[in-house]
């Protein structure tokens, strides 16, 4: 039955059955024969098919929330008969928004240092993304915004919280300044993350909220390349306070990282993991590991 509701769990994330086989690492016919079997079991239709996955039926979503359950905590329960046998070890997925990611470190290097036998697969999502593939089962935690958007039922950690600098060339046009306000900086050439990131979201109003039409030139999914087109001197970017810092974008000689006032807004930034007692011994010791260091990381 395990092995059946799994196929169900990969049909959810791929939306196509030959790619949710080889997801499951069996073939096409072998997974919509298992999932055939589920619908003989339970005398219902779970999938909407023709030539196709099209979608789930309501009893197939009713059935694909307690496959959810049911596969998490038998990977819990396997996890943890492991871990009482041969100590803590295995794989953590995480997923981070684009401007967190410099921050991972600050979990998994003293996490590592504990559980030394631990491996970590360390990716870069929307916030959207990271609680999709949590309620998924693809990912075991995520590093994004606390208090902006509905979160739906997680448990979170406050690790930081983010505040925002304007990074511009040195000569560039407000270079010189110690401080500027969200309406100076609605006026110059902006290169942002794409609209998909809620950080992109949070910026966009605060800069709306001025009242001026913001000179959005250029967006990315990617901080490096955000970074390498405020160097030309040409553009001019937003970036979150911390990152600048561990970035060392603070004592540059070729770039500024200014204080954006009037008003100075501030948002948390934390740790998700999915609501699920028991955790899998690899998630809960990673949260035991977020609420070690978040009073490290407080203001």
């Amino acid at each position: 039955m395990i092995d059946k509701l799994e196929f169900l769990l990969a049909l959810a994330r791929e939306k196509h059955f030959g790619r949710a086989a080889d997801a499951c690492g069996v073939t096409q016919p072998t997974l919509s024969a298992g999932v055939k079997q589920m619908e003989e079991t339970f005398g219902v239709l779970l999938v909407n098919r023709g030539s196709r996955f099209q979608s789930f039926t309501a009893e197939g979503e009713r059935v694909l929330d307690w496959a959810r359950r049911i596969v998490g905590d038998t990977r819990a329960m396997r996890q943890e008969v492991h871990a009482l046998k041969h100590g803590l070890a295995g794989r953590l997925r995480l997923a981070a928004i684009p401007t967190a990611l410099a921050m991972v470190e600050t979990l998994t290097t003293p996490f590592r240092a504990r559980h030394p036998e631990v491996q970590f697969t360390i990716l870069s999502r929307t916030s959207i993304e990271i609680l999709t593939q949590l309620d998924n089962l693809e990912i075991d935690a995520g590093l994004t915004y606390l208090d902006n958007e509905p979160l739906g039922r997680v448990t979170a950690i406050p690790l930081y919280t983010e505040r925002y600098r304007l990074l511009v060339a040195t000569d560039a046009p407000l270079g010189d300044r110690t401080s500027v306000t969200w309406a100076e900086v609605a006026k110059v050439p902006l290169c942002l993350l794409t609209p998909d990131m809620q950080n992109r979201r949070i910026i966009e109003q605060l800069l709306r909220d001025t009242g001026a039409d913001p000179h959005i030139t250029l967006e990315s999914d990617s901080m490096i390349l955000l970074y390498s087109h405020v160097r030309t001197g040409r553009w001019a970017s937003v970036m979150p306070a911390r990152l600048a810092s561990t970035l060392g974008l603070m004592d540059s000689k070729m770039l500024r990282a200014i204080p954006i006032v009037e008003p100075e807004a501030t948002h948390t930034i934390g740790l998700v993991a999915p609501a699920r007692e028991p955790m899998t011994p690899l998630t809960a010791a990673l949260v035991m590991e977020a609420r070690r260091v978040a009073p490290l990381l407080s203001d």
